[in-house]
């Protein structure tokens, strides 16, 4: 089936900036558990987020990149004890999906 431009209006593209985020915190996470090398992990979490960064402040402005940066890197933070809770997959996935929420709300407006 083809797309409409009715259809794509109803289910917009993921911004590219949210798609960096999500790659950062499950790439990250996903690089991380499968090797045991937290620096490699860190290297994708912290590529990416600079990455999606520079995206949210070219389209956002200054201030919005800010609060979605530390988002990211709170939103880091906060999976850890929340695998305690959850485990560590559904964790990064809600930490995930948030940080994307987020981006998303801030690239529609």
């Amino acid at each position: 089936m083809a797309l409409t431009s009715r259809s794509r209006a109803a289910h917009p593209s993921p911004s590219a900036a949210s798609v960096l985020a999500a790659t950062g915190l499950v790439g990250g996470f996903a690089v991380g558990h499968t090797t045991g090398r937290r620096d490699l992990a860190a290297v994708v979490f912290g590529l990416a987020g600079a990455l999606a960064t520079r995206d949210w402040a070219r389209t956002a402005g200054g201030p919005a990149a800010a609060l979605l940066a530390a988002g990211y890197v709170g939103g880091m933070g906060v999976s850890h004890p929340l695998a305690h809770r959850t485990g560590p997959w559904p964790a990064v996935g809600l930490v995930t999906a948030a940080v994307v929420t987020a981006s998303e709300a801030v690239a529609r407006r």
